[in-house]
């Protein structure tokens, strides 16, 4: 039978808990701590190369009218996109992912508007 309605619960509440169901201190005082010797290093080799958003750019003349003529990494390209996109108030208040061209993003991008995927497109077209 499932449910046997004679049968009574203890009132001596609360019920005692167990010592051997508590947790113990560690001795470094943090349970479950790993140690760093623990966890295999990382290891570069020497001279690698950087991989494909780290490697410097050469960006072409009119993107150089932004982000200045010296090659920086893809990454930085496209933050100081959104810096000078910020500054300038470049996007599109009713659809923030839009972007509205000013004289200097309209021959970078070629169209009046682009949303911020198709940003990164235009980009790759003038970096080097």
């Amino acid at each position: 039978m499932l449910f046997e309605p004679n049968l009574r619960l203890s009132t001596s509440f609360p019920i005692p808990f167990p010592e051997d169901y508590m947790a113990t201190k560690t001795t470094d005082g943090k349970a479950g701590a790993k140690k760093a010797a623990d966890k295999p290093a990382a290891k570069k080799a020497a001279g690698s190369k950087p991989n494909a958003l780290q490697q410097p750019l050469q960006p072409s003349k009119e993107l150089a009218v932004i982000v200045g003529s010296n090659p920086l990494p893809r990454g930085e390209v496209v933050s100081k996109m959104w810096e000078y996109i910020k500054k300038n108030n470049l996007q599109n208040p009713e659809n923030k992912r839009e972007i509205l061209a000013d004289d200097k993003l309209q021959p970078i991008f070629g169209k009046p508007k682009v949303t911020m995927f198709e940003m990164n497109k235009h980009l790759a077209q003038h970096l080097k």
